[in-house]
């Protein structure tokens, strides 16, 4: 996946961010970084927002390898999810009760797909594994995530991460 590379010089994270473009998407879109204290990006989360600014309808982050964001003991939920129901006030204790490894084509790549089973049905979450070891996750509140999702992830450009 030539796309899928890190930059040599970064213009704000250290990564190429997947996402959908924000044109691409009818709502309101916000972006975090998570720094690290020798400041580095240790994450990039974007907030699509489809429910007029009564909170996300999706989170996708894009956690670089060492990102201590990637760390969650067993059954606990993606920092995604935390994220997802902290915009929208819900503070419902959720669990991961399963997973499940699921083939997609994207473009001419295969990716495998995990698949998190939730506690609560309303969210749907998926994780995959990028060429440059960048833990992709999308959560969604309320609306399934499909095939056709995979189709509509592309690198963003950096000028979206830099300050100005």
């Amino acid at each position: 996946m030539s796309f899928l590379r890190r930059r040599a010089t970064p213009a704000g994270p250290d990564f190429d961010v997947l996402a959908m473009d924000p044109g691409d998407w009818p709502g309101n879109l916000g972006a975090g970084l998570l720094p690290a204290p020798d400041g580095t990006c240790q994450g990039v989360f974007l907030r699509y927002d489809l429910f007029g600014g009564r909170g996300p309808a999706m989170i996708i982050g894009n956690l670089p390898e060492g990102s201590p964001a990637r760390e969650v003991p067993e059954g606990q939920v993606p920092f995604e999810v935390a994220q997802l129901l902290i915009a929208l006030e819900n503070d419902e204790e959720v669990t991961v009760t399963d997973t499940e490894d699921v083939p997609v084509m994207q473009g001419d790549n295969l990716l495998i797909v995990r698949r998190l089973k939730l506690s609560e049905s309303r969210i749907s979450c998926v994780q995959f594994d990028r060429s440059d070891n960048v833990l992709v996750t999308i959560a969604a509140w309320d609306r399934p995530i499909t095939d056709d999702l995979y189709a509509l992830l592309k690198p963003l450009p950096a000028e979206l991460f830099q300050q100005g």
